[in-house]
């Protein structure tokens, strides 16, 4: 393959991500909301992926910067370090993945900084000229870099913000249809808050969690000075989970997070491209975050179309094995995406290894069994030789 089919089909990628699905939807059709730099997303952590992709409420973990960044402030210890890896279409490509490190350091009783990165490499893409010799081999890539602040402002409710930095190289600069592509940029914001309060359930001791956060608030993203710039994937997500403490030795916590993409809906239009029913998607991020919220040429029906949601229970054995589950749900019109997840997890010592497998129903899915694991390292708890606890 020559180099200019290679940046043709690269660039089509590129258009897959960001072109708009122009379809009537009163009868149920097809009107997916898309999103470039989609990686921004996917779970980075295998214990909420075994819960369904829901955490933004969970105990606080070392991966709480993804869900909520708010929920830091009330992470037992002093600092810690975390990994993981996905590997992606493992039955079609050996070299695609997503790899995830995070990290966080309490600042005092009341504050804490973290940060954390995420990359994503789509594999190695051979270049040659049209005699078939290889001119270079490309490796397109993504990745967001993040810090975060978090601070408890009253006894149960602690608020949290992060910045972030994205960068999406997919065609190495390779020029299609005479224009030249270009790596995309953009800079976006986090806004997270965190309640959780002990209470009493069934005669037993339990913890109720409540979390919201507006995510990837933030520029558009071009890969090409005559391309439109396009959303990245903003997102509002809100949750509540509740711990029960059986006994002394067992607990189990079920969750539910709910999301909605910030982002215009697309419109219908008529043969002459012009706007019958919906809303111009080409506005503001401000206008549309709010143009989000009532766009949809469905109307309300449409609307409530486009929140997904996420199930999940976990349970823990003397706080040192885990057993998880989970159920993620998106409408037919919207991406029909559903799934089961499952997976584990074990703790000892200020180190724990977590572990989530996902079966997919609806329709075939990246990481379709596919093994995720997460490393996580509460470096004071390990030099004082005691475990982290969630």
């Amino acid at each position: 393959m020559n180099k200019k089919t290679i940046a043709t089909i690269l660039f089509a990628l590129v258009i897959c991500c960001t072109t708009r699905l122009y379809s009537q939807t009163d009868d149920g059709e097809l009107n997916a909301i898309q999103t470039v730099v989609p990686f921004l997303t996917i779970a980075p952590d295998s214990r909420a992926g075994a819960m369904g992709d829901a955490g933004v409420a969970t105990t606080p973990d070392l991966y709480s910067m993804h869900w909520n960044p708010a929920k830091f402030a009330f992470i037992d210890g002093k600092g810690g370090v975390g990994i993981s890896y996905s590997p992606w279409l493992r039955n079609l490509v050996p070299d695609i993945n997503i790899a995830y490190l995070t990290g966080y350091y309490r600042i005092d009783k009341k504050q804490v900084a973290s940060a954390s990165l995420l990359y994503s490499s789509l594999g190695d893409v051979p270049f040659t000229d049209d005699f078939g010799n290889l001119e270079r081999t490309f490796k397109p890539n993504e990745l967001s870099f993040d810090l975060g602040y978090s601070r408890i402002f009253a006894e149960n409710f602690s608020g949290g913000i992060a910045f972030r930095f994205i960068y999406s190289n997919l065609t190495g600069g390779s020029y299609s249809g005479g224009a030249a592509t270009k790596p995309g940029i953009s800079f976006a914001a986090d806004i997270s808050g965190y309640y959780h309060k002990k209470i009493t359930l069934f005669s037993k001791d339990a913890l109720l969690g409540l979390g919201v956060n507006f995510s990837n608030i933030g520029s558009k993203m071009s890969y090409s000075d005559a391309q439109t710039s396009d959303f990245i994937p903003m997102n509002l997500r809100l949750g509540s989970a509740g711990t029960i403490n059986l006994d002394e030795f067992n607990k189990l916590t079920l969750t539910i997070d709910i999301n909605k993409l910030l982002v215009p809906t697309p419109p219908i239009y008529n043969s002459e491209m012009e706007i019958i029913d919906g809303k111009d998607p080409n506005v503001s991020v401000p206008v549309a975050i709010f143009q989000s919220f009532y766009d949809a040429p469905g109307g309300f029906k449409e609307e409530m179309r486009e929140i997904t949601l996420s199930f999940g229970a976990e349970y823990w054995y003397n706080n040192q094995f885990a057993i998880r589950s989970g159920y993620f749900h998106e409408n037919e019109t919207k991406g029909n995406r559903k799934y089961f997840t499952a997976g584990a997890g074990f703790k000892l010592k200020g180190f724990t290894i977590d572990f989530s497998y996902l079966m997919p129903l609806a329709q075939n899915h990246p990481l379709a069994r596919t093994l995720r694991f997460s490393l996580a390292f509460d470096v004071y708890a390990m030099r004082n030789g005691t475990s982290a606890t969630n």
